[in-house]
């Protein structure tokens, strides 16, 4: 499964591990994903993938 916010589009971002001596390595920082009941615009209830950012700042309204 695609580590993507369904809300924000976020995804992960790659780069390097960089060592004292200035060895490089591969890495990826993933996004910080959770799986939370959503009501949808529709007023449908959903359980989609969304970023801890997306939930802290409201862009979503929970299922109770």
């Amino acid at each position: 499964m695609a580590q993507v916010c369904r809300v924000c589009g976020k995804k992960p971002v790659s780069g390097h591990n960089v060592s004292h001596a200035n060895n490089r390595t591969k890495r990826r920082w993933n996004v910080n994903l959770r799986r939370v009941k959503v009501r949808l615009e529709s007023g449908e209830v959903r359980r989609i993938r969304v970023c801890t950012g997306c939930i802290k700042s409201g862009r979503i309204q929970k299922a109770a």
